[in-house]
């Protein structure tokens, strides 16, 4: 597990491989995402949030027992909005399905780092309280990905004709317990 603490921010971001399908290179990658997102999205203030780096039958039961959907999903977040003691925010827990998030990149024609890219900040925003469940609140958070992703190179996922297009469905988060 890696575990780095951010003094310009005062963030820690703990990212795990549950998989050994994931490398050090995805580790990586996963945590400049998250940390793109919390600069453009976060309270400025001190927080945590952990990403675990999963496959598809842990993600697959995490997605059956909260959100009583029995298949995997290519992310999952998990709020907890807690603060700890001292005054640090526990923003909560990201997920990522390795073989979902592989298989829709290819299914895509998209490079794998793109999309997981995507799917981190998607998972991030999650956490702070963005969701797609509403058109509004669907527009307000694809808005705030395309900005976050262009910063980072990636071109927009939802326009029309690009790869990505329909790899992250409205309407099927779960926010609070879960949110995919």
């Amino acid at each position: 597990m890696a575990r780095r603490f951010d003094s310009d921010r005062n963030w820690k971001i703990a990212v795990s491989r549950l998989s050994d399908r994931w490398t050090a290179a995805d580790e990586g990658l996963v945590e400049r995402a998250a940390r793109r997102a919390l600069a453009l999205a976060a309270p400025r203030r001190e927080l945590e949030v952990s990403v675990a780096l999963a496959d598809d039958g842990t993600v697959r039961t995490l997605n059956r027992d909260y959100r009583r959907q029995d298949r995997p999903t290519n992310v999952l977040s998990f709020e907890s909005g807690e603060e700890e003691p001292g005054g640090v925010l526990i923003l909560g827990d990201v997920v990522l399905a390795r073989e979902t998030c592989a298989r829709e990149a290819a299914e895509t024609g998209r490079p794998f780092a793109d999309h997981l890219t995507h799917l981190t900040v998607h998972g991030i925003l999650h956490l702070l309280g963005y969701d797609h469940i509403a058109e509004a609140e669907a527009e307000e958070m694809e808005t705030l990905e395309v900005r976050i992703l262009a910063g980072m190179g990636i071109e927009n996922p939802y326009l029309e004709g690009t790869a990505l297009k329909g790899t992250v469905p409205k309407g099927t988060a779960a926010t609070g317990a879960a949110a995919g």
